[in-house]
């Protein structure tokens, strides 16, 4: 038997729960999580499993512990991988989690630098679509700020990719609803560097200040890169992924 075939852990199991209930607002910002001994109690589970489910939501960010209070849903203290965005948006309907949105900064047709086009697999110099854009906590304090290009053919069947407003279904799920293109995986970079003048005024920090950067791919059934991005977020943001190792 390998990995992906064994029963997921039972500590899992209430992670991924509560982490839903978080996600799609069914919990919100300051409500009370289950105690350890209420979790044990309601999924059948040892005291030490319930605990270390906890513990493993307060290491994702999603939940804080209160003295004299419990546990409890934190704010947006966490920035929403694009594995996770898609994901979320399969499994609760929504892009981002309650308490954070986006703003579009810009979206506009230009011309594909070296790296873009690389990435989209389409000549240096070709057109492309380009949407920037910056996520913000339910204060307005940014969390991270984006760019995705698109290869510029789509811009005839996917016109709302022009347009500098936010596109509810997500970007992906867009180009596939209009094109027939499903993305059905992704590929992330990262690496710690520092922000540029653009990135600096949309975070709200120095330029030159140390930034997470990452670089994501999102393929089609083909191997076709249907959307590249590539995001800065501030110190202090925890980035979640998880994956199952095969044997």
């Amino acid at each position: 038997m390998t990995r992906s075939d064994r029963p997921e852990p039972p500590y899992l199991r209430v992670v991924r729960r509560i982490r839903d209930d978080v996600l799609s607002g069914r919990l919100a910002e300051g409500d009370l999580v289950p105690s350890a001994r209420q979790i044990a109690a309601d999924w059948e589970i040892a005291l030490a499993t319930a605990t270390k489910a906890l513990a493993t939501l307060r290491a994702e960010g999603l939940v804080r512990g209160v003295p004299g209070i419990g546990t409890v849903v934190t704010g947006s203290t966490t920035t929403h991988s694009p594995q996770e965005r898609g994901s979320s948006f399969r499994r609760t309907g929504r892009i981002y989690p309650p308490g954070q949105r986006a703003r579009i900064v810009a979206a506009d047709f230009t011309t594909a630098s070296d790296q873009v086009a690389s990435a989209l697999g389409v000549d240096a110099g070709s057109g492309v679509i380009r949407r920037r854009r910056t996520t913000l906590d339910g204060s307005g304090t940014p969390l991270s700020t984006s760019t995705s290009w698109f290869d510029g053919s789509l811009a005839g069947r996917c016109p709302a990719l022009l347009v500098a407003e936010r596109i509810p279904q997500g970007t992906a799920r867009y180009v596939e609803e209009r094109t027939g293109r499903v993305v059905i995986s992704g590929r992330d970079q990262l690496a710690a560097g520092t922000a540029t003048a653009e990135d600096a005024a949309e975070l709200g920090v120095a330029p030159g200040s140390v930034v997470l950067l990452r670089r994501n791919r999102w393929l089609d059934a083909d191997g076709d890169v249907v959307e590249y991005g590539e995001s800065a977020s501030p110190p202090g943001r925890w980035t979640t992924y998880e994956y199952v190792l095969g044997e």
